[in-house]
């Protein structure tokens, strides 16, 4: 079963959920991360880091409440790291709050813990083992069984403190009446609901965040509750369980020390170095807690919302319980409280030599010299990460210094690809950088325009300007290689170089086009003009000719008129 996972998210460039993930059970596809379950040991880590916030939960607490609704009998396990977690005046505050939520009854975990001690104390005694590791953590189990298989003949057989308190309790009340676990730890919903080997002991799991979620939702405050005492007697020293060094106190007096000698491990890391070094042989007859966060359970990953002092809690739990050993415990059978372990080997293809030098190549590594390992992508070594795009796990492009060395390989060829001359310049007007156009514009290489002045070259008041004003120049006309070429100017100040970027958009050409337009606007004006000139002579010539044609007809006609009428006469 799937326990956490991300909702989508802005994983690209991130990989910090990659990074922070020792075994590396987080697969990013399309720029996503996800969760790999046959991979995952629940440890939480990667929830705890993302920035993103993008965590999901395959949360009980909605079954938990339906449990309640429908008036099934169910009683609570609180872990015991609740007295460090969990802000009160007295502990049976949290006795009172638990049962107004509806429990019929609340009793410690640390119950299941002292039974868990007895069975350890047999294993020290029997002294058969020759290293005995604790399996009250179900990440370490998992990290064992998965990723150390050969080590998983140490694993004390032993079911863990939720499992056999939760055995215990359908024993003393039937097997109807739900139990319920409430702790700082997600792993635990794993072995609970997805381990076979103790399937039926637990009906449900509560974190501590969603406690504080529901008792808000409820109204209800913890320090105005009453104080109740728990369900179960006094399980004195077996209270330490979720402290460092915790087990090792309740399991081994100091009559019991002979045989084994004792160590606690906490933290993914150390916890992976000690096992690798019982692979090699290096430990001998050692008694081995072990848990996978640092400080032990009251630092869980489902604990963090307190922002809670390891070196806080572990003082008050430890000031809160009696050093003495839990007396008259109910009789629980072997099978009951026996887990056996085994080994679930992974079986990850694994790329040959020359898969990984080709995936390689692909990311821009040639030779060992390109291959930085800078861990950017989540991988400590750059083969590391090839075996993973060959996995699957991984996408080429989570290589950070490939892409952005093709990010400024693109920019490079954009620069270069321009027509405009592009300047850098620093604030004492050296030319920190310029592409191909401006080079040929300061007839020099780039190796010898670095080391210039720009002032060496062209006009520099409206550079000078901007540096004092920062304000910008944009689409200047000026006048470059002495007259020959026109080119709109724009500069820019650059406030984390303390420079300005310069450049010059030759229009040349576009300027020669406008000044022809002109000329041909001009010349078309004046040839209308002189037509129009032209027209007008003409208009008053052929007015002149037809005031003289009209003239000369009226003599004429004039004439013809009297010469008709001194006929009739």
């Amino acid at each position: 079963m799937k326990v956490i996972d991300f909702k989508d998210a802005k994983c690209r460039h991130c990989y910090k959920c990659v990074r922070h993930c020792a075994v590396k059970a987080i697969a990013v596809r399309d720029e996503q991360a996800r969760i790999m379950v046959d991979h995952c040991i629940n440890c939480g880590r990667c929830l705890e880091v993302c920035p993103q916030n993008a965590k999901t939960f395959a949360s009980d607490l909605e079954r938990v409440k339906g449990y309640l609704r429908q008036g099934c009998r169910t009683v609570i396990s609180i872990a015991p790291s609740y007295a460090g977690v969990l802000e009160f005046d007295t502990p049976g505050q949290v006795v009172d709050a638990l049962e107004k939520l509806g429990f019929a009854e609340v009793r410690e975990t640390a119950e299941g813990a002292a039974l868990v001690t007895n069975e350890y104390k047999k294993l020290v005694r029997e002294a058969k083992m020759p290293n005995i590791i604790t399996t009250c953590c179900p990440s370490v189990n998992d990290l064992i069984e998965k990723y150390y298989p050969d080590c998983a003949e140490m694993m004390a057989p032993v079911v863990s403190p939720m499992a056999a308190h939760g055995r215990y309790i359908k024993k003393l009340y039937g097997p109807d009446v739900k139990v319920v676990f409430l702790g700082p730890c997600i792993a635990k919903k794993q072995e609970a609901e997805g381990d076979e080997r103790v399937a039926g002991a637990i009906d449900g799991i509560l974190t501590f965040e969603e406690l504080a979620v529901w008792l808000n939702e409820a109204g209800i405050d913890l320090h105005a509750c009453t104080d109740k005492p728990m369900g179960n007697p006094d399980p004195k020293i077996n209270r330490l369980y979720p402290v460092s060094g915790g087990v090792i106190q309740s399991v081994i007096t100091e009559e019991e020390a002979d045989g084994y000698h004792k160590v606690f491990v906490d933290g993914l890391e150390n916890c992976m170095e000690m096992l690798e070094c019982l692979r090699k042989g290096e430990l001998d007859h050692c008694f081995i807690e072990a848990n996978v966060c640092e400080g032990g359970c009251v630092k869980g990953p489902a604990s963090a919302h307190w922002n809670t002092s390891y070196v806080k809690t572990k003082v008050k739990i430890e000031n809160a319980v009696s050093y003495k050993a839990a007396r008259d415990l109910p009789d629980m059978s072997p099978e009951e409280m026996t887990k056996k372990f085994g080994g679930r080997s992974l079986s990850d293809p694994m790329p040959s030599e020359e898969q990984i030098t080709r995936i390689l190549r692909s990311t821009g590594k040639y030779s060992p010299a390109d291959e930085l390992n800078c861990g950017a992508c989540g991988y400590s070594t750059c083969r590391e990460k090839a075996a993973a795009v060959f996995q699957g796990k991984a996408e080429l492009s989570m290589c950070m210094p490939y892409a952005l060395t093709k990010a400024e390989s693109m920019s490079n060829v954009v620069l270069d690809a321009t027509p405009n001359m592009i300047f850098v310049v620093g604030n004492d007007m050296k030319i920190l950088d310029c592409n191909r156009k401006g080079q040929e514009l300061l007839g020099v290489g780039h190796d010898e325009a670095v080391q210039r002045y720009i002032f060496e070259f062209i006009e520099t008041e409206d550079i000078e300007e901007t540096l004092l004003t920062r304000e910008s120049v944009l689409n200047k006309k000026v006048k470059l290689e002495k007259g020959r070429i026109t080119a709109e100017e724009s500069i820019v100040y650059i406030e984390n170089l303390d420079a300005v970027l310069v450049m010059f958009r030759d229009i040349t050409r576009e300027e020669k086009i406008r000044e022809q337009h002109y000329n041909l606007k001009v010349e078309t004006v004046e040839m209308a003009r002189k037509v129009i000139e032209k027209q007008m002579m003409v208009a008053q010539e052929i007015a002149g000719l037809l005031g003289e044609t009209t003239a000369e007809t009226k003599v004429t006609l004039t004439k013809l008129r009297d010469s008709i009428l001194n006929e009739e006469d």
